[in-house]
């Protein structure tokens, strides 16, 4: 019956060994030494007593070591009781009861504790005999000596107290497992709680039905709703959205439903409506909790971050940047009036080198000018005040129209202009499709620019050669893309490119100049209308830039159609 760790018990054998060693070398010397020998009688050394110390290190270095790792108890038990014979040949030669050596005897006693009930028995066992043989003996005459009575009841007695210590010492390898386990558990558990409780941005954990199982702190500030009262309500209760623009989310819209629905993650901007009115444009991640190797949602974790702050000084921003822009392009527009008129010869005369810095003068006011355009519809696509007028456009038409208004641009730098209708640019020319009408809903003027914006890029960076636009789609998507011949981008530039300021850095580049908000509007006005732009390129192969818009159906855009047409044919109020 195991009672300590198993280190314990390994201890126990090298302090028999050692104690063995000592006892062969002393026996030894005083059996072979003459004028050593009534040091071996007053310290109980014999011949019985080297033979055990012997056997108790042939045991310890041949024996001991593989059956240890089988049973470290049983076989640290065996070292025990030659360690414990040896001890009672030492008291038996040096004085009995009364030998000085008893001491160690109950040291042995309180030790044979660590071997449980067994060992503490086998001990009293021998020493009981001991004093049976020893104390009933005819040289004893039937008068028990008080001492060795003492030396029996104290054995008794340390066996008993080390029985009663030792116990306690040890927990057995399942129950230790066990423990650790439940301590590293209830750790974790800690330190997940102290993190969540931490955590500045608000978090919120949700049942299969919808229900708040978990709200930290901060979620509690920001619904104003008490945690232990948001237990078990309805999350579409305790969290209620609304637009940036103050709109209420339709039940179906709502964040939680959708990922629900969907089973993929929501990343939306939206205002959030605290219990007692409280409002603050908060950024949302929902999460869906999806157990291992199946499509089942268990639940979903929110994280919601307060940026009210952030988008009140993106709103200064560009406030600031909408301001310095308009009061800045009206003294511009003037200077590149004035430089005009200094370079019309029916108004002044000039030599050729004075029209010369004229000339450059002028191309750098309207590359300001441009900037300050830029600036401002930058920021105006940021916060939402883009002039936008969507009407249902028939992309083929548009396309056409829009192509032949750009072709002299192309041509003028000697470059080819193809217009591909129902093509995917994976398609080869053999394989043209007549596709059906592509319809959109978006602003004309909008998409004009982009996609204008779009070609005048791919001329800018395309030296010889042609550029494509193509329309293609599906039942769902129209798809349109601008495809040049020109030097391509580097792969790491790619996913920077509709950045804001982002410019790829090379020569020509360099040469060629630009604002580097051109993209970035770009995308600005295509997510306007739930659409994706990107850009495919290899570096020498030329580029070619996507846009993805939802599709209408012929229905729905005849009948955006008629709608319109009877807006714009219905009289105004008349004179009061």
């Amino acid at each position: 019956m195991q009672m300590v760790p198993d280190s314990y018990y390994y201890w126990y054998n090298r302090f028999a060994t050692f104690i063995s060693v000592v006892l062969i070398v002393a026996s030894s010397a005083t059996l072979l030494i003459p004028s050593l020998k009534h040091v071996g009688s007053d310290f109980g050394l014999s011949f019985a007593t080297l033979f055990l110390a012997v056997l108790q290190l042939i045991y310890s270095s041949l024996i001991y070591r593989p059956k240890a790792r089988a049973n470290p108890w049983s076989a640290t038990l065996l070292s025990a009781m030659l360690l414990t014979l040896t001890a009672l040949t030492i008291i038996h030669n040096s004085g009995q009861f009364s030998s000085w050596f008893m001491v160690a005897w109950l040291i042995l006693g309180f030790l044979s504790g660590i071997f449980g009930s067994y060992g503490v028995v086998g001990y009293s066992f021998l020493i009981t005999i001991y004093f049976i043989i020893e104390e009933t003996g005819p040289k004893t005459n039937g008068v028990i000596d008080p001492a060795a009575a003492a030396s029996v009841i104290a054995t008794y007695a340390v066996g008993f107290i080390g029985y009663m210590i030792w116990r306690t010492k040890f927990i057995d390898q399942e129950s230790m497992r066990v423990k650790q386990l439940t301590g590293q558990l209830r750790s974790k558990e800690q330190q997940a709680e102290i993190l969540i409780e931490s955590i500045t941005d608000g978090m919120i954990v949700v049942t299969p039905d919808g229900l708040v199982s978990l709200m930290n702190p901060a979620a509690a500030v920001m619904t104003e709703w008490e945690t232990k009262e948001a237990m078990g309500i309805d999350v579409q209760l305790v969290i209620k959205f609304q637009t940036e623009d103050a709109k209420d989310v339709d039940s179906t819209e709502n964040p939680f439903a959708k990922v629900f629905s969907t089973k993929e993650p929501v990343n939306e901007t939206l205002q959030l409506i605290g219990r007692n009115g409280k409002q603050q444009i908060v950024s949302l991640v929902i999460s869906p909790v999806i157990a291992h190797n199946s499509d089942k949602v268990n639940g979903a974790v929110a994280i919601i971050r307060d940026i009210s702050e952030a988008r009140a000084e993106e709103k200064r921003r560009a406030d600031f940047i909408s301001t310095a822009s308009h009061e800045m392009r009206t003294p511009v527009a003037a200077i590149e009036g004035y430089l005009a008129l200094a370079m019309n010869e029916r108004v002044s005369s000039i030599d050729q080198k004075a029209r010369s810095y004229l000339e450059k003068a002028h191309s750098s006011t309207q590359h300001l000018g441009k900037l300050f355009q830029d600036l401002l519809t930058s920021a105006k696509a940021e916060d939402g005040r883009l002039v936008n007028n969507p009407a249902a456009i028939e992309m083929g038409t548009f396309l056409d129209q829009l192509t032949d208004s750009l072709r002299f641009a192309a041509e003028k730098k000697g470059l080819l202009l193809d217009f591909m209708l129902g093509v995917s640019n994976h398609t080869s020319n053999a394989e043209k499709v007549v596709k059906p009408l592509y319809y959109v809903h978006v602003d004309p003027d909008r998409l004009s620019e982009v996609i204008t914006n779009l070609f005048d890029n791919a001329v800018k960076y395309t030296e010889t050669g042609k550029i494509t636009i193509g329309l293609t789609g599906n039942n769902d998507v129209v798809q349109l893309y601008i495809k040049d011949t020109g030097p391509g981008i580097p792969a790491d530039d790619l996913s920077h490119l509709f950045q804001k300021f982002y410019r790829v850095d090379n020569t020509t580049t360099r040469t060629i100049g630009g604002t580097g908000l051109g993209l970035f509007i770009c995308k600005k006005i295509i997510e306007l209308y739930k659409g994706r732009i990107w850009v495919e390129s290899t570096e020498g192969s030329g580029s070619t830039f996507y846009i993805n818009l939802p599709r209408l159906s012929t229905d729905k855009a005849n009948q955006l159609i008629a709608q319109s047409t009877a807006q714009s044919t219905t009289p105004g109020p008349g004179p009061a």
